[in-house]
């Protein structure tokens, strides 16, 4: 059967296609990277107007110390 095909495909004259439309594009140049923004020196922040939020139970949330236990 393998003999049956070749001499098929020869007969017949198989050849990869040579047209434009055929061919695979060559590769374009991908896109240059996005420009990074420029570092603000001494630019500092406006606080907000309403101030910064300070809940009533921070300091205590910081106090409490965690229990550790010695493994025995």
């Amino acid at each position: 059967m393998e003999g049956e095909k070749g001499a098929y495909y020869d007969e017949v004259g198989c050849a990869t296609p040579r047209r434009r439309e055929c061919q695979i594009p060559v590769a374009s140049l991908p896109p240059p990277p996005p420009k990074k923004k420029p570092f603000a020196l001494g630019k500092k922040r406006v606080p907000p107007k309403n101030g910064y939020f300070h809940p009533p139970d921070l300091d205590l949330f910081f106090a409490m110390a965690p229990i550790r236990q010695a493994c025995a």
